[in-house]
């Protein structure tokens, strides 16, 4: 776990987490969570910061108040440092996908939002939770469908 205390992108300085597992484990993990529909698994596409390939990861959508919110459990992970630079992700299960645009919460306005998808999520991340101090530690980001589908 790496934890460093730096200016976070909405202007706040926090201590920022990375719980980045070892590759071969995500490498493994990630796919077959992507592949399946339990648990509400989505796989969210964004475009890497420094490759060609988008990136994807399995992630667990939040509807809260007629929003849409993805969390990372795991921190300052590579995909939330791809999603602050592209602005805009791809969500779906099994092929079919929709782009939204993203707008980072602020981590002051997080607290509702993990306790409502720590809820949802369970037992899946409750592990992730033990390791980082609060909602300062997990990024989250609302989802608004872009004007255009791909």
């Amino acid at each position: 776990m790496k934890k460093v205390t730096k200016r976070s992108p909405v202007g706040q300085d926090c201590p920022m987490v990375d719980l980045t597992p070892p590759a071969r484990i995500t490498k493994i993990f990630n796919k077959l969570a992507m592949y399946s529909t339990l648990w509400d698994v989505h796989t969210l596409e964004v475009a890497r910061r420094n490759a060609v390939d988008p990136q994807r990861v399995p992630v667990i959508p939040l509807e809260l108040d007629g929003c849409i919110f993805v969390v990372s459990t795991r921190g300052e992970s590579d995909w939330v440092k791809n999603v602050r630079v592209a602005g805009k992700v791809r969500l779906g299960q099994k092929g079919q996908f929709e782009t939204y645009t993203t707008t980072e919460v602020p981590a002051d306005c997080r607290a509702e939002i993990v306790k409502a998808y720590r809820k949802k999520a369970g037992r899946e991340v409750n592990g992730y939770f033990k390791k980082l101090p609060g909602p300062p530690d997990n990024p989250t980001f609302k989802l608004t469908p872009a004007l255009t589908q791909t």
